[in-house]
């Protein structure tokens, strides 16, 4: 009883973890399933910032908390649905640019940064209140 076990012993084949299992599953299943790499997936879903935009918001002291990341990523996921390519952010008192595609903020502006300003480049604009 004095033996070690190592894991090769308990689990002597390849083991999936059980998330890619059930996709596998569900693909099997669905033909709505989406094709690519892991790293693609994740990208799609995750929110970035441009260096441009991590410098504005760190000169304009605007601090991002965890339900405003939620709802700057849920306004993202309704201007994709609409076929947005660059919108305009407006939530409380900043206003973000980004590009839907990549889920990239591409700047960030304060109140005192939006007034008297002019956006351009923006297919569609999304007001978070």
């Amino acid at each position: 009883m004095s033996n070690p076990i190592t894991i090769g012993q308990l689990y002597p084949g390849k083991m999936q973890p059980a998330v890619v299992q059930r996709d596998r599953h569900n693909a099997a299943n669905s033909k709505l399933h989406p094709s690519g790499t892991f790293k693609e997936l994740l990208d799609e879903k995750l929110l970035k910032f441009s260096n441009h935009a991590a410098k504005r918001l760190e000169q304009r002291g605007i601090e991002l908390k965890g339900d405003q990341l939620a709802q700057i990523h849920s306004a993202i996921e309704k201007a994709a649905a609409k076929g947005s390519k660059e919108s305009l952010i407006l939530m409380n008192d900043m206003a973000l640019i980004v590009n839907i595609p990549n889920r990239t903020v591409v700047t960030a502006m304060d109140n005192q940064s939006m007034k008297d300003n002019v956006f351009t480049q923006i297919d569609s604009a999304v007001i978070i209140s």
